[in-house]
C-alpha cells in the first residue's frame, strides 16, 4: 500500500486547520458555559507545540490566529478580554481559555 506524501507547507496548512478548529470549539463551549476538558486541552497544546517545532517561527502566527478565533466567538480580542500582558499569565502554548465563574449560593442563613 502506497501512502500518500504531502510537501512540509500542506502538513502545516493541515495543521494550522486543526488547530483554529479546536479554538473555535473551545471558545464556542465555554462562551454558552460548557466546560472544555482537560484533555482536549492538553492536546491542543500540545499540537500547537508540534508546529512550532515543525516551523519555529509560527509562534506568533498561532498566537494571532487563536486571537481571531476568540474574537469570532466573543467579540473581542484576548488583549480586551484578558489585558495586554496576558501572555505573561498565559505562557505559550497555554491557551487562556477558562470556564465561566459557577454562582454560588449560601446553603445557610450564617
Amino acid at each position: 500500500m502506497v501512502l500518500a506524501t504531502r510537501s512540509d507547507s500542506e502538513v502545516l496548512e493541515v495543521l494550522m486547520l486543526a488547530l483554529r478548529q479546536r479554538w473555535l470549539y473551545a471558545f464556542s463551549l465555554l462562551n454558552a458555559g460548557e466546560d472544555w476538558p482537560p484533555g482536549c486541552r492538553m492536546r491542543t497544546e500540545g499540537m500547537m507545540e508540534a508546529l512550532v517545532l515543525l516551523q519555529p517561527d509560527s509562534r506568533e502566527l498561532q498566537i494571532s490566529a487563536m486571537d481571531e478565533c476568540y474574537r469570532q466567538i466573543f467579540d473581542c480580542g484576548l488583549d480586551d478580554a484578558l489585558g495586554k500582558d496576558w501572555q505573561q499569565f498565559y505562557p505559550f502554548p497555554q491557551i487562556p481559555a477558562m470556564m465561566r465563574r459557577a454562582p454560588v449560593y449560601p446553603s445557610t442563613t450564617d
